[in-house]
């Protein structure tokens, strides 16, 4: 289902997708590499394969851990509007 509504104030027309903005893994996975990497430039590469799982309407989209020390990058984004609600990176 698709919904139109006005924004306050203003005089167009806001598009809202019956699925949400953040509708798939694939589309929440190009979102985090779109968040991380100017946080942590080409390094964050090093953590592919992307995973991205759906709980309770929140993408969680983590990194690999392919070393034996380290962390991972780590994101919440909201399905609905593509809200980001955390941004973090393990040590």
């Amino acid at each position: 289902m698709v919904t139109f509504g006005f924004a306050p104030n203003l005089k167009q027309k806001i598009f809202v997708p019956g699925n949400g903005f953040v509708s798939d893994e694939k589309t929440a996975i190009k979102i985090a590499e779109a968040i991380w990497y100017p946080i942590y430039g080409d390094e964050i590469y090093d953590e592919k394969p992307f995973k991205a799982e759906l709980k309770d309407s929140i993408w969680i989209v983590r990194g690999t851990l392919n070393y034996d020390v380290g962390g991972v990058a780590y994101i919440e984004i909201q399905k609905s509007d593509c809200k980001i609600l955390k941004v973090a990176h393990g040590k």
